[in-house]
């Protein structure tokens, strides 16, 4: 009897050893990322940016405030702050169609469009009308050396402008991926905060270096 219960439990070993080497292991799904990495990577950028620009914004305003002889100095023309609200008015617009579109690509991505479209152009726009400013500036005698007020001047506003060709680019390369039916909402969405960023920020900008 003990020989067939010996028998018995190899037997049972023999199967367990048939049927694996211990507990199976249960390998988990991918795990989708909380923020996708696009969207991070963006976010990331964005923080990075708002810090150099409050860097920026508050050295102007010291010295700003520490100039005894009026701002802006003597012999260096006043910034078009009147017709610059027509540039203010057009990136402000441009960021609300960017909205409209994104709303609407969830619904059908190819009416998305024409508001997508529309949002590019007035960026352009904004940029466009920037550039005529600073030739105006230019030819009154406003560079970047003539003085703190042209320094700050072209430093600021010139950097955001930089960020916004930045962003119209990462715009177009969206808007070609829309066309052809193969942009995704993660792109769109990354494309998206940094236009965003652009046309937020301007306002401060404009409030401080302007008036």
């Amino acid at each position: 009897m003990m020989a067939g219960a010996m028998t018995a439990g190899n037997g049972t070993n023999g199967n367990n050893g048939a049927h694996g080497h211990g507990p199976l292991l249960v390998r988990p799904g991918k795990r989708q990322p909380v923020v996708p990495n696009g969207v991070l990577g963006i976010l990331i950028f964005v923080f990075a940016e708002v810090m150099f620009f409050s860097g920026l914004i508050s050295a102007f305003v010291i010295v700003r405030a520490s100039s005894t002889m009026g701002w802006p100095p003597p012999g260096q023309p006043r910034l078009p702050a009147e017709q610059t609200a027509i540039n203010t008015a057009c990136l402000l617009l441009s960021g609300v169609l960017l909205f409209v579109a994104w709303k609407v690509f969830a619904r059908d991505a190819r009416r998305a469009r024409l508001p997508f479209l529309l949002s590019i152009l007035l960026g352009l726009a904004f940029v466009s009308l920037q550039g005529v400013e600073w030739m105006a500036m230019l030819a009154q005698g406003l560079t970047l050396t003539s003085s703190t007020h042209g320094a700050f001047f072209y430093t600021i506003v010139g950097s955001h402008g930089l960020h916004a060709l930045g962003a119209l680019g990462a715009l177009g390369w969206a808007f070609g991926r829309l066309s052809a039916g193969r942009l995704d909402r993660t792109s769109f969405l990354t494309a998206s905060i940094f236009w965003y960023f652009v046309v937020l920020l301007w306002p401060f900008l404009y409030a401080r270096v302007y008036f």
